[in-house]
């Protein structure tokens, strides 16, 4: 391992959040309440998450594949996630399992580069995306990649999960729904507590504090819902980490050579 050491305790992780992209939009295009804000320039980033126990290599999200990267407009893409967290010492092969929170084309683009991980998904997203309304819905249709979602709904490594769950022992899955239909969470237990990445159910920070959730969503109620239950999850404001928010690289240390992979516990 190069600078990602594993913990020292059974049942506790260290977790890192993994920065591969960065971009800016317009505020207007990130909120789905208004402001008088709504000109201004917002960055995004883009991020997948690491965590790792004395035993197991969880990996949270898939990020952006580097042929997709390259159509995109405005993208500031460092690498594939995988490289970026090859310089931690960690290869495709070593990863157990890859947690997708959910099935937008940015949370799954390395997945079919992945050996060997399993991969969870709840069972209402995959429906969804499998299902008859999301290629009707304009909003949405666009969201997601058909070769990846193929791909896993295919794997024989697939585990759908209905709702709550723990996968290992200090990790585990949470349903909000929001976002998108089958929108999940994940709980980590770290040396500081309990953490939760939020990813896509709270993009940034200013989304959950301010009350005020992203401006692409299935289900706004849900994405309330989801504010509360990350707020419930959490050990406190600190402990939540959010989907998109170039924040989480000045609240938390980069490791040492790293400047793209920040500790978060």
């Amino acid at each position: 391992m190069i600078n990602a050491e594993r913990p020292d305790t059974p049942g506790q992780w260290r977790v890192f959040a993994v920065q591969y992209a960065t971009r800016t939009a317009l505020r207007s295009t990130h909120f789905h309440y208004p402001d008088n804000r709504g000109g201004e320039p917002h960055p995004t980033a883009y991020y997948v998450w690491l965590a790792l126990s004395q035993t197991d290599t969880v990996l949270i999200d898939a990020g952006l594949a580097p042929s997709t990267a390259e159509g995109m407009q405005g993208l500031d893409y460092f690498g594939s996630p995988l490289e970026i967290i090859g310089g931690l010492g960690i290869a495709p092969g070593d990863i157990d399992l890859c947690v997708l929170t959910h099935l937008h084309y940015d949370h799954t683009g390395v997945v079919a580069d992945l050996p060997r991980a399993r991969y969870v998904v709840q069972r209402r997203e995959l429906e969804y995306w499998n299902g008859p309304w999301a290629t009707r819905i304009e909003q949405e249709r666009w969201l997601h990649s058909r070769p990846d979602i193929d791909h896993v709904a295919a794997s024989t490594r697939l585990d759908l999960v209905d709702g709550d769950r723990e996968l290992l022992d200090g990790l585990s899955v949470h349903s909000v729904g929001g976002h998108t239909a089958g929108m999940q969470v994940v709980r980590v237990r770290t040396a500081r507590g309990n953490i939760v990445l939020a990813s896509d159910a709270s993009h940034f920070y200013e989304n959950i504090e301010s009350d005020n959730p992203f401006a692409i969503l299935h289900y706004l109620p849900d994405m309330f819902g989801a504010f509360d239950r990350i707020q419930e999850l959490a050990d406190g404001p600190d402990h939540i980490v959010p989907g998109h928010d170039p924040l989480v690289s000045e609240r938390f240390k980069a490791v040492d050579r790293q400047p793209h992979v920040m500790s978060l516990g």
